[in-house]
């Protein structure tokens, strides 16, 4: 056959249900195809394959094609290649799209393609056992240095721990101490290994973790929030090896799936795998100003999660300077662009005002679009009615002091 001719196939094929997205991320009109696998995929993925080379080989569907190799992308295709590396992919994995990082994509595609852990379930153990330890390199809060710390994730106990590398050590070393007086005495009574307490405990039902390259300065940097007194506490942590970032954070949207499952035992999987971790709304600079709204304006990092808007003088701080509730325009919350005549004290232009039953907030972007994309995230938050649980939250608000 004519290359003509099977170029012609090849856009048939290309056509066909399944094939018109990227087997790989969803991102719609493929250009790439991996002759080995029999998948179409887009450009970014493409280079993602190139990394493992031994298992894909890529090729653009505008290059010339021959018929050998378009019959073998008919024969296989995204859909059957999709029921073959994705049939057992636990409902609680997260399964990137093409706005996630690339390390979250590339270790998506090794673990289909190439550790092929969706078709022996017994490869899923290291996220999916319900007890995962192991040690990270997190930021100091004070020093902002990243140190070497022990997490521990353990869904018995509903939480996930980490501990300072000197307990961590003092334990190790306590343990060792007794088992070579045991050896030098054999009458020694067995020792008593008493852990001390861990730094910081973690709950699941209220733990987040959301990718953060960027931010932390890492590709493989992870952000974990929760909840401590009901205020928002952020820790930062990564790992050398992406793969084992990638199952700490499986490992815990598995923890939080599992306590979920508890929590709401009627729901369906579809309605509890997007409650399991959640990406920030937006985030980004914006100045701010006091309730009396005569304080000058200072230059604050603000982070929307979901109804709280939290802000911090430097994005890696572990505790938001303060947190403002965002209702829902039912409930008199309202956006609006501008500040009030009277505001002085802003360095930048561009204002935006909350309104909510008891004051109003003020704040200023340094630009017009900047402006636009917060009050478009404020506006989304504020038409969605409000759930029962958030009027809790509302009212927990109202009576900080």
């Amino acid at each position: 056959m004519e290359p003509e001719g099977s170029n012609r196939l090849l856009q048939d094929v290309l056509a066909r249900p399944g094939n018109d997205a990227c087997a790989d991320c969803g991102n719609p009109e493929p250009d790439w195809a991996s002759l080995t696998l029999g998948v179409f995929v887009c450009q970014a993925c493409s280079l993602l394959h190139r990394s493992i080379p031994h298992i894909s080989r890529v090729k653009s569907v505008q290059d010339t094609w021959d018929a050998g190799d378009v019959e073998l992308m008919a024969a296989t295709g995204n859909s059957a290649a999709k029921a073959k590396y994705e049939q057992k992919v636990p409902a609680f994995y997260y399964r990137p799209t093409h706005t996630d990082c690339k390390m979250l994509r590339e270790q998506w595609i090794r673990a289909k393609y190439e550790r092929n852990e969706f078709e022996f379930i017994e490869k899923q153990e290291p996220y999916s056992a319900g007890y995962r330890e192991g040690f990270l390199w997190k930021r100091g809060r004070d020093n902002g240095q990243f140190l070497s710390r022990k997490f521990i994730l353990t869904e018995r106990e509903g939480a996930l721990k980490y501990f300072n590398k000197q307990d961590v050590r003092n334990t190790t070393q306590s343990a060792l101490e007794a088992l070579l007086a045991r050896v030098a005495h054999r009458f020694c009574p067995p020792p008593s290994i008493q852990a001390r307490d861990p730094k910081a405990v973690m709950k699941i039902e209220t733990l987040n973790a959301t990718f953060q390259p960027a931010k932390i300065g890492n590709p493989c940097g992870l952000q974990i929030t929760y909840l401590k007194d009901n205020s928002t506490r952020n820790i930062f942590v990564y790992h050398g090896d992406a793969k084992e970032m990638v199952d700490w954070f499986n490992a815990i949207r598995a923890a939080r799936f599992h306590y979920l499952q508890v929590a709401f035992p009627g729901a369906s999987d579809e309605e509890l795998v997007p409650k399991l971790t959640r990406n920030f709304m937006k985030e980004g600079f914006m100045e701010k100003t006091g309730p009396k709204h005569t304080e000058g304006f200072k230059k604050r990092w603000f982070t929307m999660d979901d109804r709280r808007l939290m802000y911090f003088k430097d994005p890696l701080d572990a505790y938001a300077r303060g947190e403002v509730f965002i209702g829902s325009k039912e409930n008199s919350y309202t956006v609006l662009a501008g500040l009030p005549p009277s505001t002085q004290g802003c360095h930048w232009n561009h204002g935006i005002t909350i309104v909510t039953p008891d004051r109003k907030f003020l704040f200023a972007c340094e630009t017009e679009a900047e402006q636009r994309d917060w009050i478009a995230a404020f506006q989304r938050v504020i038409n969605r009615p409000m759930r029962p649980q958030e009027y809790a939250v509302e009212a927990h608000f109202k009576h900080k002091p």
